[in-house]
């Protein structure tokens, strides 16, 4: 699994990123990220303070993943929390395509900025459980 390393790295990375612009430009400038992003306007009415909740997640987000990358011992539970969230937001556009409130083309418009960060996610917390078991299994007394 060491040879997925990098590959994964770069997934985290490519969160980090966004996460970390989105949370600067939504705390910052939220009627300009609002009027930035494609189909927002059309979710509903400006509304500074939500969008401003929401870069506060995007800030955690990023400092879950960018932590987790230097500290391998709390890997897995830093980017599995930030992967649920991820996780929910991709579901929640998803139900709303599903109950009419989007066409499903908002799926391909929204997908490297919703569905592609919670897919990075998940791929790196199975790679950080796997990494952890075989850390894991090289230190436990009935291995050595």
């Amino acid at each position: 699994m060491q040879v997925l390393k990098y590959p994964v790295l770069a997934m985290v990375w490519f969160n980090v990123i966004l996460a970390t612009w989105l949370s600067i430009y939504m705390l910052y400038d939220p009627e300009g990220w609002y009027y930035f992003v494609p189909g927002v306007t059309d979710t509903g009415f400006f509304n500074q303070h939500f969008i401003r909740d929401i870069g506060i997640i995007q800030g955690f987000i990023a400092l879950a993943f960018a932590i987790g990358t230097f500290k391998r011992e709390r890997r897995v539970e830093l980017w599995a929390a930030a992967t649920l969230w991820l996780i929910a937001h991709a579901f929640f556009h998803l139900w709303e395509v599903a109950v009419g409130i989007c066409s499903a083309s908002v799926l391909v418009r929204d997908f490297p900025a919703v569905s592609l960060p919670a897919l990075f996610g998940i791929a790196g917390t199975v790679w950080a459980c796997t990494q952890s078991k075989s850390v894991n299994k090289k230190l436990s007394p009935l291995h050595i």
